[in-house]
């Protein structure tokens, strides 16, 4: 999408954060994990956004080691199948191929089609399952990783 950009998320874009959050994932996290993630040295939290409208999507991706663990990513609903997911995966991907080299991982529902899909685009690869993993509802999760 044209003139969107990716920067670091701010305290003052938790609320939005925070609305997309509630459609897209469940549980939600908190205000207080959302801020507190934003100060860790460890973590990579960015947002798009998109002239006019403002924030419309996130990610979270935490360095563990050499290794790093893509913890959220959501676009709003409405502004989903414009290529902002893409453009925040492929933001995360270079901060993981320049300060966490390793594999990165991930657990997704493994009903969630779409973002499945957009994990195997971007070359991660199933390889287990956690069972009852999510709640709300009771979900096994997929397992996928990225070398």
């Amino acid at each position: 999408m044209n003139g969107t950009s990716i920067v670091d998320a701010g305290e003052e874009d938790i609320p939005r954060i925070l609305e997309i959050e509630r459609e897209a994932i469940t549980p939600p996290w908190t205000h207080g994990a959302l801020l507190g993630e934003i100060y860790r040295e460890d973590s990579f939290f960015a947002v798009v956004k998109v002239p006019v409208s403002g924030v419309q999507g996130f990610v979270i991706l935490r360095r563990m080691g050499d290794d790093a663990e893509l913890l959220q990513i959501a676009v709003d609903k409405a502004m989903r199948r414009h290529g902002l997911a893409d453009q925040l995966m492929l933001a995360a991907l270079r901060y993981s191929r320049e300060n966490a080299p390793g594999s990165i991982f991930l657990e997704v529902r493994k009903s969630n089609e779409a973002a499945v899909a957009l994990y195997k685009k971007h070359g991660f690869e199933p390889v287990r399952s956690r069972k009852d993993y999510y709640s709300d509802p009771v979900e096994d999760a997929v397992v996928m990783k990225r070398d």
